[in-house]
């Protein structure tokens, strides 16, 4: 990949001024800490309802630049953590080259309805559309895309109102709502999954899942930039609940 003629590295700049939390900058990209509940585009639903979008604030991410940066992945508006944005089109053509490529390492936290029978373990069912004229609504299928996730329990509570599991999930493909569809199809639907758990639609303690780390290959001459994000305010209590301690988080984001 090309080395940047300057490069600028900043880690975990949270700056109250800044529209979201910024979690790493350089010359050619910046890893933000998206809210739950921000959708990155606006899709259908936004445009139904006045409501904020990631797209909204990118100009406030320039940091000198003329253009915007631009979004190379997305996630799901109900989950948060790492995001990694292109600052310019050269960066987004390497970005997005290595997503297609598969290499970029992402991990999630999520908590699940249930125990799985195993510490660990790979998930390998196809994906495919649940009805065509609502792409993003998917179910397993076995005439669907390829899809693996490989999965790790970091820990176990027994939870009120039954047993919840603290996992590591990650994604060996991309498909639409991977990781929730692998999960419930396991028999452990994530906490606050309305669409494929037993969420309510309302009132219900928001989707557990977090895109905890990111690890991107951008410099031949570096090791991989990896970032953590922290998990979000509503998954810290069911993180608690299965062995996460809040006092050993730290920012970390490496160069």
């Amino acid at each position: 990949m090309t080395e940047p003629d300057q490069p600028e590295i900043s880690h975990a700049e949270r700056d109250s001024a800044l529209p979201v939390p910024l979690l790493y900058r350089d010359a050619m990209m910046l890893v933000i800490d998206k809210p739950a509940g921000l959708p990155s585009h606006r899709g259908p639903q936004a445009k139904r309802r006045v409501i904020p979008v990631l797209t909204d604030h990118l100009d406030a991410l320039r940091f000198g630049l003329p253009r915007r940066p631009e979004a190379a992945h997305r996630l799901d508006k109900d989950t948060s953590g790492c995001l990694v944005l292109g600052r310019h089109p050269r960066a987004m053509a390497e970005l997005n080259q290595m997503f297609r490529e598969g290499r970029i390492d992402k991990t999630y936290w999520a908590v699940v309805e249930g125990h799985p029978d195993r510490d660990e373990g790979l998930i390998d069912l196809p994906l495919g559309k649940r009805a065509p004229d609502r792409g993003w609504w998917m179910k397993v299928d076995p005439e669907g895309l390829p899809s693996q996730t490989r999965f790790r329990v970091l820990g176990r509570a027994a939870g009120e109102n039954g047993p919840l599991a603290w996992l590591a999930l990650e994604p060996l493909t991309g498909r639409t709502h991977q990781l929730r569809v692998h999960c419930a199809a396991s028999g452990w639907p994530m906490l606050g999954d309305e669409i494929y758990g037993s969420a309510p639609r309302e009132g219900g303690p928001g989707l557990q899942l977090h895109a905890r780390s990111i690890s991107v290959p951008l410099y031949r001459k570096r090791a991989p930039v990896h970032v953590e994000a922290p998990p979000p305010s509503h998954m810290q209590a069911a993180l608690q609940a299965c062995g996460w301690l809040e006092a050993f988080e730290t920012p970390n984001a490496t160069p």
